[in-house]
Protein backbone atom coordinates (compact mmCIF):
# COMPACT_ATOMS: atom_id res chain seq x y z
CA UNK A 1 0.00 0.00 0.00
CA UNK A 2 2.99 2.30 -0.02
CA UNK A 3 2.77 5.40 -2.14
CA UNK A 4 6.50 5.06 -2.74
CA UNK A 5 6.33 1.66 -4.41
CA UNK A 6 5.83 3.11 -7.88
CA UNK A 7 9.21 4.60 -8.74
CA UNK A 8 7.99 5.41 -12.23
CA UNK A 9 4.55 6.58 -13.19
CA UNK A 10 2.89 4.24 -15.70
CA UNK A 11 1.70 5.76 -18.93
CA UNK A 12 -1.99 6.59 -19.01
CA UNK A 13 -4.01 4.49 -21.51
CA UNK A 14 -5.75 6.24 -24.37
CA UNK A 15 -8.24 3.60 -25.57
CA UNK A 16 -11.48 2.59 -23.89
CA UNK A 17 -10.43 -1.08 -23.81
CA UNK A 18 -7.14 -0.35 -22.04
CA UNK A 19 -8.81 2.01 -19.59
CA UNK A 20 -11.50 -0.53 -18.79
CA UNK A 21 -8.85 -3.16 -18.06
CA UNK A 22 -7.40 -0.98 -15.31
CA UNK A 23 -10.54 -0.05 -13.36
CA UNK A 24 -10.52 -0.91 -9.68
CA UNK A 25 -10.11 1.98 -7.21
CA UNK A 26 -13.63 3.23 -7.89
CA UNK A 27 -15.08 -0.18 -7.13
CA UNK A 28 -13.16 -0.21 -3.86
CA UNK A 29 -14.55 3.23 -2.94
CA UNK A 30 -18.12 2.35 -3.96
CA UNK A 31 -18.15 -1.05 -2.24
CA UNK A 32 -16.74 0.48 0.94
CA UNK A 33 -19.62 2.95 0.94
CA UNK A 34 -22.32 0.33 0.33
CA UNK A 35 -22.81 -1.20 3.73
CA UNK A 36 -25.61 -2.99 5.50
CA UNK A 37 -27.40 0.32 6.07
CA UNK A 38 -27.87 0.69 2.31
CA UNK A 39 -29.15 -2.87 2.10
CA UNK A 40 -31.75 -2.15 4.75
CA UNK A 41 -32.77 1.21 3.25
CA UNK A 42 -33.38 -0.28 -0.20
CA UNK A 43 -35.32 -3.24 1.22
CA UNK A 44 -37.48 -0.96 3.39
CA UNK A 45 -38.22 1.28 0.40
CA UNK A 46 -39.26 -1.70 -1.70
CA UNK A 47 -41.30 -3.32 1.06
CA UNK A 48 -43.10 -0.07 1.89
CA UNK A 49 -43.61 1.54 -1.52
CA UNK A 50 -42.89 -1.07 -4.19
CA UNK A 51 -40.89 0.19 -7.17
CA UNK A 52 -41.70 3.88 -6.65
CA UNK A 53 -38.12 4.78 -5.71
CA UNK A 54 -36.17 3.41 -8.66
CA UNK A 55 -35.50 7.03 -9.60
CA UNK A 56 -34.07 7.84 -6.14
CA UNK A 57 -31.47 5.08 -6.36
CA UNK A 58 -30.44 6.15 -9.86
CA UNK A 59 -30.18 9.81 -8.85
CA UNK A 60 -28.25 8.88 -5.70
CA UNK A 61 -25.73 6.86 -7.69
CA UNK A 62 -25.23 9.74 -10.14
CA UNK A 63 -24.66 12.22 -7.31
CA UNK A 64 -22.11 9.94 -5.64
CA UNK A 65 -20.30 9.47 -8.96
CA UNK A 66 -19.92 13.25 -9.25
CA UNK A 67 -18.60 13.49 -5.69
CA UNK A 68 -16.23 10.58 -6.20
CA UNK A 69 -15.05 11.99 -9.54
CA UNK A 70 -14.52 15.37 -7.90
CA UNK A 71 -12.25 13.87 -5.24
CA UNK A 72 -10.28 12.01 -7.91
CA UNK A 73 -10.06 15.05 -10.19
CA UNK A 74 -8.69 17.22 -7.38
CA UNK A 75 -5.91 14.70 -6.70
CA UNK A 76 -4.97 14.15 -10.35
CA UNK A 77 -5.30 17.76 -11.52
CA UNK A 78 -3.38 19.36 -8.64
CA UNK A 79 -1.18 16.59 -7.26
CA UNK A 80 -2.53 17.51 -3.81
CA UNK A 81 -4.51 15.43 -1.36
CA UNK A 82 -7.98 16.33 -0.16
CA UNK A 83 -6.52 17.15 3.29
CA UNK A 84 -4.20 19.70 1.69
CA UNK A 85 -7.22 21.17 -0.03
CA UNK A 86 -9.14 21.42 3.24
CA UNK A 87 -6.16 23.09 4.89
CA UNK A 88 -6.19 25.70 2.12
CA UNK A 89 -9.85 26.34 2.89
CA UNK A 90 -8.93 27.05 6.51
CA UNK A 91 -7.79 25.31 9.67
CA UNK A 92 -11.44 24.93 10.69
CA UNK A 93 -11.88 22.37 7.88
CA UNK A 94 -8.98 20.14 8.88
CA UNK A 95 -9.89 20.58 12.55
CA UNK A 96 -13.45 19.40 11.91
CA UNK A 97 -12.18 16.36 10.03
CA UNK A 98 -9.68 15.44 12.75
CA UNK A 99 -12.27 15.46 15.53
CA UNK A 100 -14.85 13.62 13.41
CA UNK A 101 -12.38 10.96 12.23
CA UNK A 102 -11.36 9.98 15.77
CA UNK A 103 -14.94 9.68 17.06
CA UNK A 104 -16.21 8.09 13.84
CA UNK A 105 -13.44 5.50 13.84
CA UNK A 106 -14.18 4.40 17.41
CA UNK A 107 -17.92 3.92 16.83
CA UNK A 108 -17.66 2.59 13.26
CA UNK A 109 -15.04 0.03 14.25
CA UNK A 110 -17.56 -1.72 16.49
CA UNK A 111 -20.46 -1.29 14.05
CA UNK A 112 -18.55 -2.74 11.08
CA UNK A 113 -17.29 -5.76 13.01
CA UNK A 114 -20.78 -6.35 14.42
CA UNK A 115 -22.38 -6.34 10.96
CA UNK A 116 -19.90 -8.98 9.76
CA UNK A 117 -20.47 -11.04 12.89
CA UNK A 118 -24.25 -10.90 12.50
CA UNK A 119 -24.09 -12.55 9.09
CA UNK A 120 -21.42 -15.05 10.11
CA UNK A 121 -23.23 -16.06 13.30
CA UNK A 122 -26.35 -16.77 11.24
CA UNK A 123 -24.38 -19.01 8.88
CA UNK A 124 -22.04 -20.63 11.41
CA UNK A 125 -23.40 -20.41 14.98
CA UNK A 126 -20.33 -22.20 16.36
CA UNK A 127 -18.93 -19.21 18.27
CA UNK A 128 -20.34 -16.30 20.28
CA UNK A 129 -21.29 -13.14 18.39
CA UNK A 130 -18.44 -11.14 19.95
CA UNK A 131 -15.87 -13.74 18.86
CA UNK A 132 -16.90 -13.45 15.19
CA UNK A 133 -16.75 -9.65 15.49
CA UNK A 134 -13.23 -9.77 16.94
CA UNK A 135 -12.07 -12.22 14.24
CA UNK A 136 -13.29 -9.96 11.43
CA UNK A 137 -11.73 -6.85 12.95
CA UNK A 138 -8.36 -8.57 13.36
CA UNK A 139 -8.54 -10.15 9.88
CA UNK A 140 -9.00 -6.68 8.38
CA UNK A 141 -6.16 -5.36 10.54
CA UNK A 142 -3.74 -8.07 9.38
CA UNK A 143 -4.62 -7.77 5.69
CA UNK A 144 -4.08 -4.01 5.70
CA UNK A 145 -0.96 -4.22 7.88
CA UNK A 146 0.78 -6.27 5.16
CA UNK A 147 0.96 -3.08 3.11
CA UNK A 148 0.13 -4.78 -0.19
CA UNK A 149 -2.46 -2.69 -2.01
CA UNK A 150 -2.81 -5.03 -5.00
CA UNK A 151 -3.63 -7.92 -2.66
CA UNK A 152 -6.15 -5.74 -0.84
CA UNK A 153 -7.74 -4.69 -4.15
CA UNK A 154 -7.98 -8.31 -5.35
CA UNK A 155 -9.69 -9.36 -2.12
CA UNK A 156 -12.08 -6.43 -2.45
CA UNK A 157 -12.90 -7.28 -6.06
CA UNK A 158 -13.65 -10.91 -5.07
CA UNK A 159 -15.99 -9.71 -2.30
CA UNK A 160 -17.63 -7.26 -4.70
CA UNK A 161 -18.14 -10.08 -7.21
CA UNK A 162 -19.68 -12.34 -4.57
CA UNK A 163 -21.89 -9.52 -3.29
CA UNK A 164 -23.05 -8.63 -6.77
CA UNK A 165 -23.73 -12.19 -7.96
CA UNK A 166 -25.57 -13.30 -4.82
CA UNK A 167 -27.79 -10.25 -4.37
CA UNK A 168 -28.50 -9.67 -8.06
CA UNK A 169 -28.97 -13.44 -8.44
CA UNK A 170 -31.55 -13.37 -5.64
CA UNK A 171 -33.35 -10.51 -7.39
CA UNK A 172 -33.73 -12.66 -10.52
CA UNK A 173 -36.31 -14.67 -8.58
CA UNK A 174 -38.45 -11.56 -8.32
CA UNK A 175 -38.19 -9.90 -11.71
CA UNK A 176 -40.97 -7.30 -11.86
CA UNK A 177 -43.20 -6.36 -14.72
CA UNK A 178 -41.16 -4.19 -17.09
CA UNK A 179 -43.83 -1.52 -17.19
CA UNK A 180 -43.96 -1.27 -13.39
CA UNK A 181 -40.18 -1.03 -13.25
CA UNK A 182 -40.02 1.74 -15.87
CA UNK A 183 -42.66 3.79 -14.06
CA UNK A 184 -40.27 3.83 -11.11
CA UNK A 185 -37.99 6.16 -13.11
CA UNK A 186 -40.65 8.88 -12.88
CA UNK A 187 -39.92 10.92 -9.73
CA UNK A 188 -42.71 10.50 -7.21
CA UNK A 189 -42.82 10.93 -3.44
CA UNK A 190 -45.86 9.25 -1.85
CA UNK A 191 -47.33 10.69 1.35
CA UNK A 192 -45.11 10.01 4.33
CA UNK A 193 -42.07 9.01 2.30
CA UNK A 194 -40.18 12.30 1.87
CA UNK A 195 -37.38 11.50 4.32
CA UNK A 196 -37.06 7.96 2.99
CA UNK A 197 -36.66 9.33 -0.54
CA UNK A 198 -34.01 11.82 0.58
CA UNK A 199 -32.23 9.09 2.51
CA UNK A 200 -32.10 6.83 -0.55
CA UNK A 201 -30.74 9.63 -2.74
CA UNK A 202 -28.24 10.69 -0.11
CA UNK A 203 -27.20 7.29 1.19
CA UNK A 204 -26.36 5.17 -1.85
CA UNK A 205 -22.71 4.33 -1.34
CA UNK A 206 -21.67 7.60 0.25
CA UNK A 207 -19.51 7.86 3.38
CA UNK A 208 -16.30 9.44 4.63
CA UNK A 209 -14.46 6.74 2.65
CA UNK A 210 -15.21 8.55 -0.62
CA UNK A 211 -12.43 10.93 0.35
CA UNK A 212 -9.99 7.99 0.37
CA UNK A 213 -10.39 7.63 -3.40
CA UNK A 214 -7.38 9.80 -4.22
CA UNK A 215 -5.05 7.67 -2.10
CA UNK A 216 -6.26 4.52 -3.83
CA UNK A 217 -5.57 6.18 -7.20
CA UNK A 218 -1.99 6.79 -6.09
CA UNK A 219 -1.66 3.21 -4.91
CA UNK A 220 -2.70 2.13 -8.39
CA UNK A 221 0.03 4.34 -9.87
CA UNK A 222 -2.37 6.85 -11.43
CA UNK A 223 -0.76 10.27 -11.18
CA UNK A 224 -1.23 13.35 -13.33
CA UNK A 225 -3.93 14.95 -15.46
CA UNK A 226 -3.60 12.40 -18.26
CA UNK A 227 -5.19 9.81 -15.92
CA UNK A 228 -8.40 11.81 -15.46
CA UNK A 229 -10.27 10.07 -18.36
CA UNK A 230 -9.38 6.65 -16.90
CA UNK A 231 -10.44 7.80 -13.44
CA UNK A 232 -13.78 9.01 -14.78
CA UNK A 233 -14.47 5.67 -16.45
CA UNK A 234 -13.46 3.90 -13.24
CA UNK A 235 -15.92 5.98 -11.20
CA UNK A 236 -18.76 5.62 -13.71
CA UNK A 237 -18.37 1.84 -13.81
CA UNK A 238 -18.26 1.62 -10.02
CA UNK A 239 -21.41 3.64 -9.39
CA UNK A 240 -23.27 1.89 -12.21
CA UNK A 241 -22.53 -1.32 -10.32
CA UNK A 242 -23.74 0.35 -7.11
CA UNK A 243 -27.01 1.36 -8.78
CA UNK A 244 -27.64 -2.16 -10.12
CA UNK A 245 -26.84 -3.72 -6.75
CA UNK A 246 -29.12 -1.37 -4.81
CA UNK A 247 -31.92 -1.72 -7.39
CA UNK A 248 -31.70 -5.49 -6.94
CA UNK A 249 -32.41 -5.04 -3.24
CA UNK A 250 -35.30 -2.69 -4.00
CA UNK A 251 -36.75 -5.34 -6.32
CA UNK A 252 -36.44 -8.06 -3.66
CA UNK A 253 -38.20 -5.83 -1.13
CA UNK A 254 -40.94 -4.76 -3.55
CA UNK A 255 -41.74 -8.17 -5.03
CA UNK A 256 -41.29 -10.31 -1.91
CA UNK A 257 -42.42 -8.05 0.94
CA UNK A 258 -44.59 -5.26 -0.52
CA UNK A 259 -48.15 -5.56 0.79
CA UNK A 260 -47.33 -8.34 3.29
CA UNK A 261 -47.05 -6.05 6.31
CA UNK A 262 -43.69 -7.60 7.23
CA UNK A 263 -41.27 -4.96 8.48
CA UNK A 264 -37.51 -4.98 7.97
CA UNK A 265 -35.69 -2.88 10.53
CA UNK A 266 -31.95 -2.73 11.04
CA UNK A 267 -29.44 -5.47 10.41
CA UNK A 268 -31.53 -7.98 12.39
CA UNK A 269 -34.19 -7.41 9.75
CA UNK A 270 -31.84 -8.77 7.10
CA UNK A 271 -31.52 -11.99 9.07
CA UNK A 272 -35.31 -12.13 9.32
CA UNK A 273 -35.54 -11.69 5.55
CA UNK A 274 -33.12 -14.54 4.86
CA UNK A 275 -35.26 -16.80 7.04
CA UNK A 276 -38.37 -15.86 5.07
CA UNK A 277 -36.54 -16.46 1.79
CA UNK A 278 -35.41 -19.85 3.04
CA UNK A 279 -38.94 -20.85 4.02
CA UNK A 280 -40.30 -20.08 0.57
CA UNK A 281 -37.39 -20.85 -1.78
CA UNK A 282 -35.18 -23.24 0.17
CA UNK A 283 -31.88 -23.14 2.02
CA UNK A 284 -29.79 -22.38 -1.10
CA UNK A 285 -31.45 -18.99 -1.67
CA UNK A 286 -31.28 -18.18 2.03
CA UNK A 287 -27.56 -18.94 2.11
CA UNK A 288 -26.95 -17.01 -1.08
CA UNK A 289 -28.50 -13.88 0.42
CA UNK A 290 -26.58 -14.32 3.69
CA UNK A 291 -23.31 -14.62 1.79
CA UNK A 292 -24.16 -11.42 -0.09
CA UNK A 293 -24.96 -9.69 3.20
CA UNK A 294 -21.63 -10.82 4.68
CA UNK A 295 -19.69 -9.75 1.56
CA UNK A 296 -21.21 -6.26 1.72
CA UNK A 297 -20.37 -5.96 5.41
CA UNK A 298 -16.80 -7.29 5.18
CA UNK A 299 -15.93 -5.28 2.05
CA UNK A 300 -17.04 -2.13 3.89
CA UNK A 301 -14.88 -3.06 6.87
CA UNK A 302 -11.81 -3.72 4.72
CA UNK A 303 -12.25 -0.52 2.74
CA UNK A 304 -12.45 1.55 5.90
CA UNK A 305 -9.50 -0.24 7.54
CA UNK A 306 -7.40 0.54 4.45
CA UNK A 307 -8.64 3.97 3.38
CA UNK A 308 -9.45 6.04 6.46
CA UNK A 309 -6.01 5.59 8.11
CA UNK A 310 -4.59 7.34 5.02
CA UNK A 311 -6.84 10.29 5.73
CA UNK A 312 -5.78 10.44 9.36
CA UNK A 313 -2.07 10.07 8.53
CA UNK A 314 -2.47 12.84 5.96
CA UNK A 315 -4.24 14.97 8.56
CA UNK A 316 -1.23 14.60 10.89
CA UNK A 317 1.16 15.33 8.01
CA UNK A 318 -0.70 18.51 7.03
CA UNK A 319 -1.08 19.77 10.61
CA UNK A 320 2.64 19.24 11.21
CA UNK A 321 3.40 20.95 7.86
CA UNK A 322 5.32 17.99 6.50
CA UNK A 323 3.78 18.11 3.03
CA UNK A 324 7.17 17.53 1.40
CA UNK A 325 6.78 13.78 1.90
CA UNK A 326 3.98 11.45 0.79
CA UNK A 327 1.64 9.53 3.05
CA UNK A 328 2.44 5.82 3.37
CA UNK A 329 1.00 2.87 5.24
CA UNK A 330 4.23 2.77 7.24
CA UNK A 331 3.57 6.14 8.83
CA UNK A 332 3.13 5.79 12.60
CA UNK A 333 -0.09 7.82 12.31
CA UNK A 334 -1.46 5.40 9.68
CA UNK A 335 -0.79 2.36 11.83
CA UNK A 336 -2.01 4.10 14.96
CA UNK A 337 -5.38 4.82 13.36
CA UNK A 338 -5.56 1.29 11.92
CA UNK A 339 -5.14 0.00 15.48
CA UNK A 340 -7.68 2.59 16.71
CA UNK A 341 -10.27 1.18 14.29
CA UNK A 342 -9.54 -2.39 15.33
CA UNK A 343 -8.94 -2.74 19.06
CA UNK A 344 -10.53 0.00 21.23
CA UNK A 345 -13.98 -0.46 19.60
CA UNK A 346 -14.01 -4.04 20.92
CA UNK A 347 -14.96 -2.47 24.26
CA UNK A 348 -18.30 -1.45 22.74
CA UNK A 349 -19.02 -5.07 21.79
CA UNK A 350 -19.23 -5.93 25.49
CA UNK A 351 -20.48 -2.77 27.18
CA UNK A 352 -22.73 -1.15 24.58
CA UNK A 353 -22.35 2.29 23.02
CA UNK A 354 -22.15 5.35 25.30
CA UNK A 355 -25.12 7.63 24.61
CA UNK A 356 -23.08 10.85 24.62
CA UNK A 357 -20.58 9.42 22.13
CA UNK A 358 -23.35 8.28 19.80
CA UNK A 359 -24.94 11.75 19.91
CA UNK A 360 -21.66 13.44 19.02
CA UNK A 361 -20.92 10.82 16.36
CA UNK A 362 -24.33 11.35 14.76
CA UNK A 363 -24.09 15.14 14.88
CA UNK A 364 -20.63 15.32 13.30
CA UNK A 365 -21.52 12.62 10.76
CA UNK A 366 -24.63 14.46 9.63
CA UNK A 367 -22.43 17.39 8.65
CA UNK A 368 -19.80 15.43 6.70
CA UNK A 369 -21.49 14.97 3.32
CA UNK A 370 -22.61 18.63 3.00
CA UNK A 371 -19.06 19.57 4.07
CA UNK A 372 -17.56 17.36 1.34
CA UNK A 373 -19.95 18.73 -1.30
CA UNK A 374 -19.18 22.32 -0.33
CA UNK A 375 -15.42 21.75 -0.27
CA UNK A 376 -15.39 20.16 -3.74
CA UNK A 377 -17.40 23.08 -5.13
CA UNK A 378 -14.97 25.51 -3.49
CA UNK A 379 -11.72 23.77 -4.45
CA UNK A 380 -12.61 22.70 -7.99
CA UNK A 381 -13.66 26.22 -8.99
CA UNK A 382 -10.46 27.78 -7.64
CA UNK A 383 -7.44 28.95 -9.62
CA UNK A 384 -5.42 26.16 -8.01
CA UNK A 385 -6.99 23.89 -10.65
CA UNK A 386 -6.16 24.37 -14.33
CA UNK A 387 -9.08 25.86 -16.22
CA UNK A 388 -9.60 22.69 -18.28
CA UNK A 389 -10.15 20.64 -15.12
CA UNK A 390 -12.34 22.99 -13.10
CA UNK A 391 -15.99 22.20 -12.54
CA UNK A 392 -18.25 22.26 -15.55
CA UNK A 393 -21.64 23.94 -15.33
CA UNK A 394 -23.18 20.50 -14.83
CA UNK A 395 -20.74 19.60 -12.04
CA UNK A 396 -21.45 22.87 -10.25
CA UNK A 397 -25.20 22.26 -10.54
CA UNK A 398 -24.81 18.75 -9.11
CA UNK A 399 -22.59 19.91 -6.24
CA UNK A 400 -25.08 22.67 -5.41
CA UNK A 401 -27.87 20.07 -5.41
CA UNK A 402 -25.75 17.86 -3.15
CA UNK A 403 -25.21 20.71 -0.70
CA UNK A 404 -28.96 21.37 -0.55
CA UNK A 405 -29.85 17.68 -0.25
CA UNK A 406 -27.28 16.86 2.40
CA UNK A 407 -28.05 20.05 4.33
CA UNK A 408 -31.70 18.99 4.59
CA UNK A 409 -30.65 15.51 5.69
CA UNK A 410 -28.20 17.01 8.19
CA UNK A 411 -30.88 19.23 9.76
CA UNK A 412 -33.29 16.28 9.93
CA UNK A 413 -30.61 14.11 11.55
CA UNK A 414 -29.67 16.79 14.09
CA UNK A 415 -33.32 17.36 15.03
CA UNK A 416 -33.79 13.62 15.60
CA UNK A 417 -30.65 13.51 17.78
CA UNK A 418 -31.37 16.51 19.95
Amino acid sequence: MSLEVNTTTPKAPTSFKKRAALIGPGFVAAATGVGTGDLVAALVAGASFGLVFVWAIVVGSILKHFLNEGVGRWHLATGKTILEGWQEMGKWATGYFGVYAVIWGFVYGAAAASACALAMTSMFPIMPFWAWAVIHAIAGFLLVWTGRYLLFEKVMMVLIGIMFVTVVGSALLFLPNLGDFLTGFVPRIPDGSFLLALGLVGGVGGTITMTSYGYWLKEKGWSGKEWIPTMRLDSKAAYTMTAIFTLALLIVGSQFLYGTGIEIEGEQGLIKLTGLLGEKYGAFISWMFLIGFWSAAFSSLLGVWNGVPYLFADFVRVVKKRTDRPVTEKDPAYRLFLAWLTFPPMILLFFGKPVQLIILYGALGALFMPFLSFSLMWLLNSKKVDKDYRNSLMANFVFAACILLFAILAVTKLISIF
